[in-house]
């Protein structure tokens, strides 16, 4: 059961703001613009306008960032023949609630009321708050409490407590009554990412590629009608620890087509600027279109992957019913229909049975990919090409004292259940000094360390690659 006072009514006599104090709410909110970027980070730039007096006063705008980095918080004006500095700030995201009332009267007096069951007659008492660690103590006349048949009443609110995340200021102002502000800050608590959706045919041979902007809003404030741009790129950043809330969000998709979103360079990074603003609430996860394409010329490739570590010794036996992977691969450029910046993200495949439904075929993480760069998407393990891997000889070559060098010999038997032949990519990664001494099927050294085949593989048969290679470390 819960502790009595959590089930109290509170009663609250908030203390009065001083005659200097102007309290900004949301509603003097002009603009908001809000700039993303993709490691939880964002830069919130608040146009308000709102009356200011002239010289020194309080003021507290209200609604901000609850993950604001007070530090970068920079209060402008935004009229000509102004003046406007701060000389002191406080940003308040203690916030009200009857756990933190209770904690802020610690060592305090306050009223606590209970109610005869019977009669139903109220009684009030004076008590102490001694401790809200884990529960409540009280003291009671000459009795300590740990609970309370009852609720309390305190005499106030402390004005350190505030029921939305404040900044509040000390200005020295100069220029007309109407001022018009910019609070510009950093923040946690703003995520967004890219999310792909691509379309095989049934040739295998093309895409249709549909991209989403995923924002998450988790600052605890809203940004109504904010214009949104978007950073794609690796922005280095002083190492701190982020707490964003864990909270439960709605999720909200905008599915109009267009305008999409317009991209330019931004330093060694992308920007996106969504073409309308959007209201990004609190709490919420919300898509936007990014990008769409259709019939990008796509490849598809079988690939067997071995070890290095097979050159270095004897072995009787290697892998068997090893595993060959599947990639889709597509080119990034404007004559395959695409040519933009893509930013990094997840992107699912899908591809039509049959029976003409959509069914999912594999996903893969893409890294921020430039324009003309190729997209190479693993999307898993082929069921029906599989490989064993047996190595048929093995010789020592090397001298007492002398480097080692190894001779050996494999052959790769590729098994095709498909009622259609098949292309495999053998790729052999050989560290040191090395050459294919023979091979039954011609081989490229694709780089310093990696030999490649392509093997042809028959309709429901079978292929052998066979090769011996001299290693010396």
């Amino acid at each position: 059961m819960k502790p009595h006072y959590l089930l109290c009514a509170v009663v609250l006599a908030c203390q009065p703001l001083t005659a200097a104090e102007l309290v900004s709410p949301i509603t003097d909110q002009a603009q908001v613009a809000v700039t993303i970027y993709n490691e939880d980070l964002a830069l919130i730039k608040d146009h308000r306008k709102l009356p200011l007096g002239q010289g020194q006063s309080a003021l507290s705008l209200r609604d901000v960032s609850a993950l604001m980095k007070p530090e970068t918080a920079l209060l402008r004006s935004l009229l000509p023949n102004t003046r406007l500095n701060v000389l002191e700030q406080n940003f308040d995201f203690d916030l009200l609630s009857p756990q933190k009332l209770l904690e802020k009267h610690v060592g305090k007096s306050v009223t606590v009321i209970k109610t005869n069951p019977t009669t139903g007659q109220e009684t009030a008492m004076p008590a102490t708050i001694l401790s809200a660690q884990n529960g409540i103590v009280l003291k009671l006349g000459d009795q300590i409490e740990t609970s309370v048949p009852g609720r309390i009443v305190y005499p106030n609110v402390p004005g350190q407590l505030k029921d939305r995340p404040t900044l509040t200021t000390q200005l020295d102002y100069k220029g007309p009554l109407a001022a018009s502000v910019e609070l510009s800050y950093l923040t946690g608590g703003l995520q967004w990412r890219a999310d792909y959706v691509a379309e095989l045919n049934q040739q295998e041979t093309a895409l249709d590629l549909s991209a989403w902007v995923t924002l998450t809003n988790t600052s605890g404030t809203a940004y109504p009608n904010a214009k949104v741009q978007l950073v794609a790129g690796d922005v280095n950043r002083v190492q701190e620890v982020m707490q964003p809330k864990a909270m439960m969000m709605r999720t909200e998709a905008v599915m109009d087509a267009a305008p999409m979103p317009t991209e330019q360079s931004l330093l060694e990074y992308h920007l996106y600027t969504l073409p309308l603003t959007t209201t990004i609430a609190e709490n919420q996860t919300k898509q936007v279109a990014l990008l769409s394409a259709n019939q990008i010329p796509a490849q598809k490739e079988l690939l067997l992957s071995g070890s290095d570590y097979y050159y270095q010794g004897q072995y009787r036996a290697l892998e068997k019913k090893q595993k060959v992977q599947v990639f889709i691969s597509f080119e990034n450029k404007e004559r395959t229909k695409l040519g933009l910046p893509l930013p990094k993200g997840v992107m699912r495949v899908y591809k039509k049975d049959l029976e003409g439904n959509a069914q999912f075929v594999g996903e893969d993480q893409i890294d921020h990919t430039a324009k003309n760069d190729t997209v190479r998407l693993k999307l898993g393990n082929a069921f029906d090409v599989t490989a064993d891997r047996v190595q048929t000889d093995f010789k020592n070559l090397a001298k007492p004292n002398a480097s080692p060098i190894y001779e050996s010999a494999y052959a790769i038997t590729l098994h095709n259940a498909k009622k259609e032949a098949v292309t495999v990519t053998v790729q052999e990664p050989i560290n040191g000094d090395w050459k294919i001494l023979n091979s039954n099927l011609p081989h490229q050294k694709t780089n310093a360390h990696l030999a490649t085949w392509q093997v042809n593989v028959p309709a429901e048969g079978q292929a052998t690659l066979s090769y011996r290679v001299q290693v010396k470390y």
